[in-house]
């Protein structure tokens, strides 16, 4: 048998090993700085420098940062763009934090994962065990009754909030094109024909999904990529393609409230992701949008929340409600109502960079239903070789997030922590 004194110098070399093998990239350091607000579970994203990640042996799994008492933090790197991604824990306004880049053969046991799993024409998106999002990625099925035009995919649906309340509906009987998270347009001009590519039961307008691109998951955010296609049905003597539209869907490891409630109540913490969508003309003519109330990026509630009152309630940027909200402008919208009796939300988070920001919006009076839309402002057009890009961010949260919650979620998302890689 060995002396103790040894198996404890093999136990220290190998701890040495796992050491040095976790340090492979520790001459560089990356410096976050909070800027003028203060962070709290905030997503961060920054590119590689050129050749840091090709440096990465063949061996190395899992890249983290570790702060200076060597407490390590999940990074996530995209190996076709060199762009990493992690979620900062906490820095005060004004203050920064400096890591050191490692890389590890492993990774750590006690990470939970997001995962998107794609099965028979659906990704569907989970944190851990807990179910986030799905993407129709093929046509769905209407439910019985509804007339085939109806048929639609290329949309998000369903929707939970951490507690795994649904906050989303599909094929409402009382607007059957309306399904979860959506983005067509609705009052259109191409090539002297007005297709409308919202509401699909008048058969002059759809939007088919094309193909699903890729899909990834990891430690710090699971996400989809894919391509859709705006036909208009009313060219003759057969349907033309007007848009080409690419997605792209990035949901976050962000803590969800779940240590810090009994029975699923009192959740301090959110689902949370981003969409973005860039559409592009699919021949040399371009798409007019002329002065309109609705279409574009749209969002359908709850079922439950259907009906006049407060069974829905929408709370502005700008402190407007559904009584006096509606064709306002606004950096974000809370919309919210009871599911299973208990309250449930969903926010939408504009970016500063969109068309015409802070862009205008839809609440609807008696419907779960609400859609930025900045046509109301005037025609615009999407025209050849300049493409129209959306970005939203997501958060869904049981209970309601008041607005100082919200504007400091809207801050992490419009003006994030800088990051310096040297």
């Amino acid at each position: 048998m060995r002396p103790k004194s040894t198996i404890l110098c093999l136990v220290s070399a190998v701890l040495l090993c796992v050491s040095s093998r976790d340090l492979i990239a520790a001459d560089r350091t990356v410096t976050i700085s909070a800027g003028e607000f203060d962070r709290r579970q905030t997503p961060v994203a920054f590119e590689l420098p050129k050749g840091a990640a090709d440096d990465a042996p063949a061996a190395a799994s899992a890249w983290t940062l570790r702060d200076e008492a060597g407490k390590p933090l999940p990074l996530q790197v995209d190996p076709s763009s060199h762009v990493a991604r992690f979620i900062l824990p906490d820095l005060k306004a004004n203050q920064s934090r400096t890591y050191r880049l490692a890389l590890s053969e492993r990774l750590a046991p006690s990470q939970r994962e997001v995962t998107a799993a794609s099965h028979e024409g659906m990704v569907r998106i989970s944190v851990g065990d807990q179910p986030v999002l799905g993407y129709q990625a093929k046509k769905s099925d209407p439910p019985p009754g509804f007339a085939p035009q109806f048929a639609r995919g290329g949309y998000l649906f369903p929707l939970y909030t951490p507690a795994d309340r649904l906050v989303a509906d599909d094929y409402p009987p009382n607007h059957k094109h309306h399904h979860g998270i959506w983005a067509p347009w609705t009052k259109t001009e191409f090539e002297g024909r007005h297709p409308d590519f919202w509401n699909m039961g008048d058969k002059t307008g759809t939007v088919e999904p094309v193909a699903l691109d890729a899909t990834w998951s990891g430690p710090v955010s699971a996400g989809f990529k894919a391509r859709h296609r705006f036909l208009d049905l009313s060219a003759k003597p057969e349907p033309k393609a007007a848009l080409n539209e690419e997605w792209v869907v990035q949901v976050y490891n962000v803590p969800d409230g779940k240590g810090e409630r009994k029975d699923g109540e009192g959740a301090t913490g959110y689902r949370l992701f981003d969409w973005q969508s860039t559409q592009t003309t699919a021949s040399d003519s371009p798409l007019i949008l002329p002065q309109y109330y609705y279409g574009g990026l749209g969002y359908r509630g709850s079922r439950e929340w259907d009906g006049p009152g407060d069974k829905c309630r929408f709370l502005t940027s700008e402190g407007k409600t559904r009584a006096n909200g509606n064709e306002t402008r606004a950096r974000w919208c809370r919309i919210s109502g009871d599911v299973a009796g208990k309250p449930a939300s969903v926010i939408i988070l504009c970016h500063p960079d969109n068309f015409r920001f802070p862009q205008p919006v839809r609440l609807h009076p008696s419907e779960p239903f609400f859609c930025y839309a900045p046509q109301q402002l005037g025609e615009f057009r999407i025209e050849p070789g300049k493409p129209y890009v959306m970005r939203y961010r997501f958060a869904t949260a049981d209970g309601e997030p008041d607005a100082k919650e919200i504007d400091r979620l809207w801050n992490d998302y419009a003006k994030p922590p800088t990051v310096e890689v040297k």
